[in-house]
């Protein structure tokens, strides 16, 4: 009986190894296909249009960071989206920054718009947080409203100069600029799988799933969900500061509440807590207001429709019913 015991738990073992081995290679393999489509994406598409998509769908992967992996709702994610736009803009045409230094200065300010709203927001749950998210992000909206010497108010901030990547690369070209954004994105979404696959996020995914289990395990849940909250929120500034520097404009839509709402709708669509769902969702949704644009008013409607159709038909989001099928996550 010791000898069969014996011989019968490795075979789990290698069962498991083998299951997360499989799932482990398929990740890899849509890792290698995704780079594969930025390559090709500006040859076959208009380049601004693609890196409107890569811009968005950054910002959606940082907000399913915090409400698919560490269960938090937060309706102000507009906040460090738009704030980052800001700065990023503002530095590049006033203080005449290279492109890489105001996006990075963007994503810095973004981090510590975080790390303050957090430390506020992290202190209530459910309701209450997103609810408080969405107030913070409110001040934000006003405060650029009535700042029109650094934000230009209704105006915005515009023709924002792309400059010279590194001071020696001209941006101004859309093709030139594709490859930098197409390097920004990928980075992200590679630091943002490593953060989601590391024992922090395993522990996040624990407190998300049960929380007061965890604390009795002697995490410091708070603790946790602050850092989960900052990292969201930087790469949210990053995928905002970029944006800036595409479309050389910064303007109140970026920091206004319907930003917040359009990226839990990406989400959504896309696949809440799984990796590649929300750059499927941001294509989805980017794509229908651009090629849905000459309905005007309607393309609210369009895309209500299609949430619902959506919600209905792929309650698990789009690559969430993928994975159900093949089972295995994405």
């Amino acid at each position: 009986m010791t000898d069969l015991a014996t011989t019968e738990a490795p075979a789990g073992s290698i069962a498991l190894a083998d299951t997360d081995d499989s799932t482990a290679r398929l990740h890899r393999n849509l890792f290698i296909a995704l780079a594969a489509l930025l390559v090709v994406a500006p040859f076959v598409a208009y380049p601004v249009f693609v890196m409107k998509v890569l811009c968005f769908a950054l910002f959606a992967i940082a907000f399913n960071l915090l409400l698919g992996y560490g269960g938090l709702l937060s309706f102000g994610h507009a906040a460090y989206f738009g704030m980052a736009s800001y700065v990023s803009a503002y530095t590049a045409k006033q203080w005449g920054l290279t492109p890489e230094l105001a996006i990075l200065l963007g994503t810095a300010v973004a981090a510590l718009l975080g790390t303050v709203f957090g430390a506020l927001a992290i202190r209530r749950q459910g309701i209450y947080f997103a609810m408080i998210t969405l107030a913070l992000a409110q001040m934000v909206y006003f405060f650029s409203l009535q700042t029109p010497r650094f934000t230009g108010g209704e105006d915005g901030i515009q023709a924002v100069p792309r400059g010279k990547f590194l001071g020696l690369f001209s941006l101004a070209d859309d093709r030139a600029l594709y490859w930098l954004v197409a390097a920004i994105f990928l980075c992200g979404v590679l630091m943002i799988y490593r953060i989601i696959h590391s024992p922090f996020g395993q522990v996040c995914k624990a407190i998300r799933d049960n929380e007061p289990r965890a604390i009795s395990l002697g995490y410091r849940a708070n603790r946790y969900k602050l850092m989960v909250f900052v990292l969201s929120a930087t790469f949210a500034g990053l995928a905002g500061a970029t944006k800036a520097i595409v479309f050389q404009l910064a303007s109140l839509t970026d920091v206004y509440w319907t930003m917040s709402g359009e990226v839990v709708l990406m989400t959504l669509v896309g696949g809440l807590g799984t990796v590649f769902g929300p750059i499927v969702g941001a294509a989805v949704i980017v794509a229908m207001q651009n090629y849905l644009a000459s309905l005007g008013s309607w393309v609210l409607v369009v895309q209500g429709v299609i949430f619902v159709a959506c919600v209905l038909l792929f309650r698990e989001g789009i690559v969430g019913v993928i994975a159900k099928w093949i089972r295995k996550p994405l």
